[in-house]
């Protein structure tokens, strides 16, 4: 089991790091992370670090990036050159220090090696990141990255899978669906859903696969007469059918939503590791889209991989990572969005698959503690309000028992930037930590562009599916 280094321990009174490194054992992620920070805390910074230590142990991982930040996992270099740095840095940033474009990425480059070397780590360790990992940047209904064919998600699953995953991965693509075209629908009461769910699962059980042109259009003359006890025509009358489809309809006419029907099927053994059984580094951003598909996006990927999930044989390893960049508004207190139903799933049973998750947010009090209660490990930064304060220590205490509130409380308010209370499962007293230097260069969201000219070489291949290699926990020969 391999140790991810993660920073130093500081004396939190005097700020100041000291001789002990902070390198947590991969495998206890599977009992999952929380990272929490207000903006500006090295939070941001924190998750890199975290993923960059996941793949460099062989731990494949796959990324939520609704704000665009963690592409910055593709900015690495070897050489730390200022000719590395220049097409990357911001020119705003350059301005703002009284610097040309060039002057600024040496800059970066001194700083970057400066303080890599503070940690011990050179180019030698950029290098074997670089060539150990397969990086790629998803981009749902955009061109700019590779792309992702999400309503090409409907293939029938294997004769013998599991009924349980298939009819939740059925209830996420439907629920995730409906939302695009603005509809909050219940899958318990919903005639859309239930209707929808059924035509596909109708079509599963015959070996079927299907794509979503093919379901809108049995939405008017469905190959299913009965839904329940109550004939198809009394449930869910002709008219409403025929207006519930060129609902439908309109999405598919789009022009934009062509671009929702290009690139690699979602297949989250490919999208883990490479043919040849290396890691990859599966970045699905959603920066450029709107709240709804972003929805939408999210949980067609985590239904996708609850379902791989639950194909895999048990481990105590870490066998892959999940991390969502801002769970906020993916797992509200009260509220039930499609995502939440997925995420609380992977935070209940994800540990027996060896599938580690780690949620990041800056709003506590907008998520619901009771699925971060499932969590071991917490790395909490500075907070914006008391009121953040208060939510996470109630988690906190659900999660690990035995907190010091007040302590905890005490020591969160006194934190600088970059540092960290560190909580884990089966540790007596919270430690706290400053992160270590990150290889990949931080420069905030990348524009369409960059991820363009970064992903020119990917876009259009198609992802080879995953050998049995892709089942492979950390540290397997």
């Amino acid at each position: 089991m391999a140790d991810l280094f993660l920073g130093g321990l500081i004396d939190p009174a005097a700020h100041q790091r000291t001789d002990t490194n902070v390198a947590l054992p991969s495998g206890d992620f599977t009992t999952h992370g929380v990272i929490v920070g207000m903006t500006g805390s090295g939070k941001t910074g924190l998750g890199i670090v975290l993923i960059e230590e996941a793949l460099n142990a062989g731990v494949p991982t796959l990324l939520i990036d609704p704000k665009g930040d963690l592409t910055n996992l593709c900015l690495t270099f070897p050489a730390l050159a200022p000719a590395d740095f220049e097409p990357w840095v911001n020119e705003g940033d350059a301005a703002k220090n009284g610097q040309t474009v060039p002057e600024f990425a040496a800059a970066q480059a001194e700083l970057w090696t400066k303080g890599l070397a503070g940690w011990g780590l050179g180019p030698d360790r950029i290098g074997a990141l670089r060539a150990a990992t397969d990086f790629t940047i998803y981009t749902p209904g955009s061109n700019g990255g590779v792309g992702l064919n999400i309503v090409g998600s409907l293939t029938a699953p294997p004769a013998g899978a599991d009924p349980e995953a298939t009819g939740d991965e059925i209830e996420g693509f439907v629920s995730g669906l409906l939302s695009l075209v603005g509809i909050d629908a219940d899958p318990l009461s919903s005639r859309e859903h239930i209707l929808l769910s059924n035509l596909i699962h109708n079509e599963w059980e015959a070996g079927r696969s299907l794509d979503l042109p093919t379901l809108v259009g049995m939405v008017m003359n469905p190959p299913i007469r009965k839904l329940g006890v109550f004939e198809l025509d009394q449930f869910f009358p002709p008219k409403d059918r025929q207006a519930f489809a060129m609902r439908l309809n309109g999405l598919l006419a789009s022009p934009s939503f062509g671009a929702w029907m290009l690139g690699i099927p979602l297949d989250i053994g490919a999208m883990l590791r490479t043919p040849d059984g290396r890691p990859r580094c599966a970045i699905v951003t959603t920066a450029h889209l709107s709240d709804q598909e972003r929805q939408f996006v999210t949980t067609l990927v985590l239904s996708k991989l609850v379902t791989w999930m639950r194909g895999q044989s048990g481990t105590t390893d870490l066998r892959a990572l999940l991390y969502m960049d801002e769970v906020a508004g993916y797992l509200p207190p009260t509220a039930a969005p499609p995502t939440k139903k997925p995420i609380m799933t992977l935070m209940k049973q994800a540990r027996a698959f060896g599938v580690g998750v780690v949620l990041s947010t800056q709003n506590p009090v907008d998520v619901d503690y009771k699925a971060l209660s499932n969590a071991g490990t917490w790395m909490i930064g500075r907070l914006q309000t008391d009121r953040d304060k208060q939510r996470l220590l109630d988690g906190m205490s659900a999660a690990t028992g035995g907190v010091d509130v007040g302590a905890v409380g005490d020591t969160i308010s006194g934190l600088g930037k970059r540092e960290f209370v560190l909580r884990r499962a089966g540790k007596d007293k919270p430690e706290v930590f400053t992160t270590r230097w990150a290889m990949s260069y931080l420069r905030g969201p990348l524009t369409r562009d960059q991820i363009a000219t970064l992903m020119a070489a990917q876009k259009g291949a198609a992802v080879t599916p995953a050998t049995p290699a892709a089942a492979a926990p950390a540290g397997a020969p």
